[in-house]
């Protein structure tokens, strides 16, 4: 009887055990995981990885990708099985040109390996993107305006295969002397490329051509944005019926209306992402909607602040909600994670990464109490679908 008992006894442990570490497993399985891009003239060792707790908001450093020169913005193929990196740079290898790399991301530890790199064929590369399909990264090089397109193969970028220059000049003096390609954006069918260009207050948009790694001017070349608006990033709705552009210049945001069949773009609406009695400096920088497409943000460098709206989910019309300060300096870049619960704010010149809740009802943000210490984080990239 005594044996039996002890059996008994053995048995309800393990399976408490079991229990309460499939718990603990489940939990784990659902925090974040991203990157984050840097500028390195600070001390910066390059990429950062990072565990987002999905129930408090605390984070946590897995590793540090080190070498690597100004990899100020990443992208993650779909199926996180790649990741790719510029460098802002203008001299590479001897050549007027930054560089771009490619890495495979262990699925395990999260840890980066390099697998090759290739020159931008543009000066300061500051934003790149990745096909659906994976099969294609595009750059945009800011300095000289131009659009850069690669074929991938197995995460290995190839040699490019097509570029766009930009040309013209907008009513800036200091910043509008030419072309200044700032983001490069797909459609979420990956047929259209809409390159925003801050330098000719243009969005250009583009026909992927993914057979022949080409891009041509779609049947819309283009639209035109506010004289000396400096338009800089731009984001599609999750139902793809509407994309919007944050103007760095003016301090505004545009709303659009989307064709999905011929990528037409047709404006709705400009709204300003200052309060009104604000008197001081200010450029605005990331913009970046809710997956559940409720909300939209926009970050002011000067104000410091992440101004967001409301969106009408039959017209795409933006209303004003409110600012919320993001407890740092210039944030450059921000992200929401891929629930929709968190929106984390990297403060460029404060060298600090600050985590905030979003209230799903209202889009108000609040500040959680975590943050983390990066030297100029300038870029937020999460993993996707885990």
């Amino acid at each position: 009887m005594q044996n039996g008992f002890l059996s008994m006894l053995l048995v309800s442990i393990l399976a408490l055990i079991t229990c309460q570490g499939d718990r603990m497993s489940s939990k784990t399985s659902h925090d974040q995981i991203f990157y984050v891009g840097t500028y390195t003239a600070k001390g910066s060792e390059g990429i950062y990885v990072f565990q987002l707790d999905s129930d408090t908001g605390k984070l946590s450093p897995l590793h540090t990708v080190s070498a690597v020169e100004n990899p100020s913005f990443l992208a993650i193929d779909s199926k996180n099985m790649f990741l790719y990196a510029v460098h802002e740079l203008n001299d590479y290898q001897g050549e007027r040109t930054g560089a771009v790399r490619s890495f495979k991301i262990n699925r395990s530890t999260w840890d980066l390996t390099l697998l090759n790199e290739q020159p931008s064929f543009g000066e300061h590369p500051c934003h790149v993107t990745v096909t659906p399909q994976g099969d294609y990264v595009l750059l945009a090089n800011y300095t000289n305006g131009s659009i850069s397109m690669f074929p991938v193969k197995d995460g290995l970028l190839e040699t490019v295969s097509d570029t766009a220059q930009h040309v013209g000049s907008g009513l800036h003096a200091n910043r509008q002397k030419g072309p200044h390609a700032h983001s490069v954006n797909l459609s979420p069918d990956g047929r259209f490329l809409y390159a925003v260009d801050l330098g000719i207050d243009q969005i250009k948009i583009y026909n992927l051509v993914a057979q022949l790694g080409t891009l041509t001017p779609a049947e819309q070349s283009y639209v035109q944005t506010a004289p000396g608006a400096g338009p800089r990033h731009f984001t599609f709705h999750p139902s793809g019926q509407f994309a919007y552009v944050i103007n760095e210049l003016k301090s505004t945001i545009t709303a659009y209306t989307v064709d999905t069949e011929k990528g037409l773009l047709a404006e709705i609406q400009t709204v300003a992402t200052l309060p009104p009695d604000f008197a001081g400096n200010n450029t605005c920088a990331d913009i970046h909607v809710t997956p559940d497409g409720n909300f939209l943000y926009g970050s002011n460098r000067g104000h410091d602040s992440l101004a967001f709206y409301a969106i009408n989910q039959s017209t795409g019309e933006l209303t004003l909600v409110g600012h919320e300060f993001v407890r740092g300096k210039t944030p450059r870049n921000f992200a929401i994670d891929p629930s929709g619960t968190f929106l984390l704010a990297a403060n460029q010149n404060s060298d600090n990464i600050v985590v905030f809740r979003i209230n799903p009802q209202t889009g108000e943000l609040n500040y959680t109490g975590y943050e983390a210490s990066v030297s100029m984080p300038v870029c937020i990239a999460f993993v996707q679908n885990m």
